[in-house]
């Protein structure tokens, strides 16, 4: 069964932060996701999920943005240690991981080991802790320009080389359209090595339904094809937030009635 989440980064963003977790259950959601966490009172926002019986389902893994670089080890082994300690409050189970910008001292072969050496450092703490680490490719042509990892499949060929159960790919719908298309297939034969999605339409990254991607037919497919886990909701409404989630929840209770 597909499980939504939204972003409260991106949706609700006429409420002060803490408020839009009420705006989640309010809008009949069973879960958000945030980025980063240093600068959130996590108190309080627990006490706001627990309110409404509501899932963290996923957040940014700090230190966000440092896998690229060779001299990282302590820093991310400490990074990945509090942002563990942060999940366990909130009971959220999923980690996203933004491996960085390009770095003009080293080569692409060398970005792509040190990412897989550190993820193969840090694994073993997620793994203890049931958390899984999420490895997010991201378009460089419109919204990151620079970043390091925009191919899903060197996010594949990354999660394989590291090679644990609790390190995996999130397939951003958005961002893959954008840079490679062939969404259904690049879903389906990496089905093993996704851990979680996110959605929003192409161009203008608003709620699906605004642009070019059949959402009904994807997400049928990828449920045909075994996935049961988080869509996460990550899109800029084109209007009003809560009407925003009205073709994307049909599009979901319609796939899952058909499980």
């Amino acid at each position: 069964m597909l499980k939504l989440s939204a972003c409260i980064e991106m949706i609700f963003t006429d409420r002060p932060f803490e408020e839009r977790i009420d705006c989640v259950a309010e809008g009949g959601l069973g879960a958000f996701e945030f980025w980063d966490w240093p600068a959130k009172d996590i108190n309080l926002l627990n006490v706001r999920r627990q309110l409404h019986d509501l899932e963290v389902a996923a957040f940014i893994m700090e230190p966000r943005g440092r896998l690229v670089h060779v001299d990282t080890s302590a820093e991310l082994r400490e990074g990945v240690s509090r942002s563990i300690a942060i999940a366990e409050i909130l009971e959220c189970q999923n980690l996203i991981v933004l491996v960085g910008r390009e770095s003009s001292g080293l080569s692409r072969q060398e970005q792509h080991d040190n990412i897989v050496r550190g993820l193969k450092q840090v694994a073993p703490l997620a793994e203890d802790a049931g958390v899984t680490l999420l490895v997010e490719p991201l378009n460089v042509t419109v919204d990151h320009v620079g970043f390091y990892l925009s191919s899903s499949q060197e996010a594949f060929q990354i999660v394989e080389e590291v090679d644990s159960p609790k390190v995996k790919v999130l397939f951003d719908i958005y961002h893959q359209q954008i840079s490679e298309g062939n969404l259904i297939a690049n879903i389906t034969e990496h089905l093993d090595m996704i851990g979680y999605l996110h959605v929003a339409d192409v161009p203008g990254r608003h709620e699906p339904g605004t642009g070019e991607i059949n959402y009904a037919n994807v997400l049928q497919r990828i449920s045909e094809a075994g996935y049961n886990g988080y869509v996460g909701l990550e899109y800029q409404p084109s209007g009003d937030s809560y009407q925003s989630l009205k073709a994307i929840t049909e599009i979901v209770a319609a796939v899952n009635r058909k499980e």
